[in-house]
């Protein structure tokens, strides 16, 4: 931060070795703080820095009178505040609190990796905060286990749901799982042994850098181990059974995966479906109709960066996308029930919308396309002669492609094999002009 705007709050992020593995521009940051920001377990890793030796530094730093120490020796009149909760809707009635004081935030790890400094960026602004890292837990975990970081997927379930592994879940994948939960590690083994990779290996690391480490290993399908610090860092490495089937992540999912009452676009269907709607980072789609919701599933499954909303009139559908999304590893999903139009209302504007069911009801295409953002793409499938006459208008008002998809799957014919026709289906995509 520069010119005579207030001083950047200091991100420091800390381990579990806590002051012995600052580094000195870090313990500075600390040092010079009048208020230190953190949670508790983080403020009382503080509690074990010698007054002496801090006060030392301090001498160096500001030269304080000795009785100015504050209490644990941290700094003079270091005034210690746990994180507000919950945390984000706290922090601006915190920080308007704190204006004009020289603020410290501790942070675990490196605060810029699924981290504090992050939120901290988004809520006062990336020039409010300096951020001071510390190797992550990601970083000490693969220099205990002797893996190259950049072949490791890495899945945070801190504040998110561990369905989230179940889209990474695959033979051979290395994943890190980072928990807040002392039941962490046997969740995971469960989930992996429900998808059927019950011999994958896990390895458990707590307090990774600290005076408490511990490494425990095992088998996913034999864990039994009792339950250890929540903060901990659970290795797997995935062994899938013989007979157990992979799911990719590139779009045309088994039908069978999905669980339907038969509104469900066709495998085949829906991959090409999903090649037109093009998932790309950071982008919102709408599925509207979305039956069983398998077009904004495959969506997040292929660009997890992205979010989709799926609208659905129906209640007994709207539950079963939030199961399957669940199910199929994407369960930051959003569920939407009511009838298009209407629902769409007050949504946030997408990038992409795909309209699957209800193209003929009155007006939601025209709602769609006036929703969508400039610059987006709209697709829609018809399998009616009312449906696709409607999107061969639109087509020859706003141009885009007109396509006919005709897929055919080979069935029994007496004791001979014959191709059975499933019905057409008539794909119009459209790129709304920026």
């Amino acid at each position: 931060m520069t010119g005579n705007g207030p001083a950047p709050v200091a991100v420091v992020g800390i381990g579990a070795d806590g002051w012995a593995g600052l580094a000195p521009a870090a313990r500075r940051a600390v040092l010079d703080a009048e208020v230190v920001l953190g949670s508790r377990r983080q403020l009382e890793l503080l509690d074990a820095v010698l007054p002496d030796v801090v006060l030392l530094d301090v001498v160096l730093l500001r030269a304080p009178a000795p009785e100015a120490a504050g209490p644990g020796g941290v700094g003079p009149g270091t005034e210690r505040v746990e994180w507000p909760s919950p945390l984000v809707a706290g922090l601006p009635a915190l920080f308007e609190r704190l204006a004009g004081r020289r603020v410290c935030a501790l942070a675990s790890g490196d605060p810029m990796f699924f981290g504090l400094g992050a939120t901290l960026s988004r809520v006062l602004g990336p020039d409010r905060i300096e951020v001071y890292p510390h190797p992550s837990s990601v970083s000490l975990a693969c220099a205990r286990l002797r893996w190259p970081v950049q072949e490791v997927t890495v899945l945070s379930t801190v504040g998110r749901p561990l369905d989230r592994l179940r889209a990474w879940v695959a033979d051979g994948r290395r994943i890190l799982v980072l928990t807040s939960s002392a039941e962490g590690p046997g969740q995971v083994a469960g989930v992996l042994t429900e998808l059927g990779y019950p011999d994958s290996a896990l390895t458990v690391l707590e307090q990774l850098g600290g005076m408490g480490e511990r490494v425990r290993s095992g088998r996913a399908g034999d864990w039994r181990e009792p339950p250890g610090d929540p903060l901990a860092v659970v290795a797997v490495h995935c062994v899938a059974a013989a007979a157990t089937v992979g799911l990719p992540l590139v779009p045309g999912l088994p039908d069978e995966v999905f669980e339907h009452d038969g509104q469900l676009t066709k495998r085949e269907v829906r991959a090409v479906t999903l090649a037109r709607l093009g998932p790309l980072p950071g982008q919102l789609l709408w599925d509207v109709g979305a039956g069983s919701g398998s077009i904004a599933i495959e969506w997040l499954r292929a660009e997890q960066s992205g979010t989709a909303i799926a609208v659905e009139r129906d209640p007994a559908r709207a539950a079963r996308i939030g199961r399957n999304a669940a199910a199929l590893g994407v369960p930051a999903l959003r569920v939407v029930t009511g009838a298009a139009p209407d629902a769409l209302a007050g949504l946030e504007r997408p990038n992409t919308v795909f309209v699957g069911g209800g193209v003929t009801v009155e007006g939601v295409l025209p709602a769609c396309w006036a929703a969508l953002r400039p610059g987006g793409r709209l697709v829609a499938n018809a399998v009616t002669v009312q449906a696709e006459g409607l999107l061969a208008d639109w087509y020859g008002r706003l141009g885009g492609s007109l396509t006919r998809l005709q897929v055919q799957r080979a069935a029994p014919v007496g004791g001979f094999t014959g191709w059975r026709p499933a019905m057409p289906v008539t794909q119009w995509a459209v790129d709304k002009p920026r």
